[in-house]
């Protein structure tokens, strides 16, 4: 998976990611302990990157590998490489499953999120506000991926209708086994930064990263999408991390069948800042934008500067978020 740098040199902390953030939590009780970053996580064991490659770690007592995700920094023993602690992460993408109060985690310390979909039946708006909503609330830059523009006659209104999902959205339309997607890409794949694939299967994550990495590095699976329904079959089935061509990082992700978006009221004011701007005009506190008086929503989309369904998707995803069912509002008297 990984390897010293060109040479034989060993990599440098700071081409693993490392920064003044992790930097800064270091105490004196930690002299003698070398900093690790997570590169898999299996049921009982951890494998990190270390400046001279990939290392296995051992778990201290009553430790569990559910408590890391890939991408985590923690400080470890040179010797026996026990981990000692894990540093607080600057950004974690997890997604929090109905009915269960434990978040899954998905990626840990991450710059960007490519969101991958394709020119095809997979496009879906409302899903891909999930992913932004997400995105947002960990703290990552969301870049929306379009893949097969082939497929179809014109690509130009599939980019348009995803650019116009949150504002100053990067839209990038490629294709995952060109070469030239690694230049169209590199802004976001500097040395030392971290990125992370999520999208529905099929649509050519996996694909992307094998372009990404190069093909030196250990393949990941490819399927297709099937035609009839725009679906894919999950070919990636767990996490890992990998190296991308020039310096940067990568980490693959599995296809998600559901995607609930809980706890996550930033995430979602960020994607819907057109109506989280109008929410404080309104003549009440508590408004619903629904059919009250005086309503600056509702204002808006009687002017017709506001898409009506962004605010059905703003107010179910609300919702969700909170835990709890849409609001139903009456006329206010």
């Amino acid at each position: 998976m990984f390897e010293p740098s060109d040479g034989g040199q060993a990599a440098s902390l700071s081409s693993l990611g490392w920064s003044d953030f992790f930097e800064g939590q270091l105490d004196p009780s930690d002299a003698g302990l070398v900093p690790r970053r997570i590169a898999t996580v299996h049921r009982a064991r951890l494998t990190a990157l270390s400046e001279a490659g990939l290392v296995e770690l051992h778990l201290p007592v009553h430790a569990s590998t559910v408590d890391f995700c890939v991408g985590d920094w923690v400080l470890a023993h040179p010797a026996n490489a026990v981990m000692h602690r894990r540093l607080e992460r600057r950004t974690v993408l997890e997604r929090r499953p109905e009915g269960s109060k434990t978040p899954q985690l998905a990626a840990a310390n991450l710059d960007t999120l490519f969101i991958v979909t394709s020119c095809s039946a997979d496009f879906n708006v409302a899903r891909i506000e999930r992913y932004l909503a997400l995105a947002n609330q960990a703290g990552t830059v969301p870049v929306v991926l379009l893949t097969k523009p082939d497929t179809v006659d014109d690509a130009r209104p599939y980019h348009e209708q995803a650019a116009a999902l949150q504002r100053g959205l990067p839209v990038v339309t490629l294709n995952p086994r060109s070469a030239d997607s690694r230049t169209a890409l590199a802004q976001w794949c500097a040395p030392g930064q971290t990125v992370a694939l999520v999208g529905s299967s099929g649509v050519g994550k996996s694909t992307l990263v094998n372009t990404l990495v190069g093909r030196t590095n250990a393949p990941q699976q490819t399927s297709a999408i099937r035609e009839h329904d725009g679906k894919g079959r999950h070919t990636t089935t767990s996490r890992s991390i990998h190296p991308i061509l020039g310096g940067g990082w990568v980490i693959d992700t599995p296809g998600m069948r559901s995607l609930q978006v809980r706890e996550a009221e930033f995430g979602v004011d960020t994607l819907f800042a057109e109506i989280t701007d109008l929410a404080p005009l309104c003549k009440f506190r508590d408004c619903t934008h629904a059919h009250e008086p005086g309503c600056a929503v509702q204002a808006a989309i009687a002017t017709g500067t506001l898409d009506p369904d962004r605010l059905t998707r703003w107010r179910k995803l609300s919702a969700e978020s909170r835990g709890s069912t849409a609001a139903k509002s009456g006329r206010r008297r």
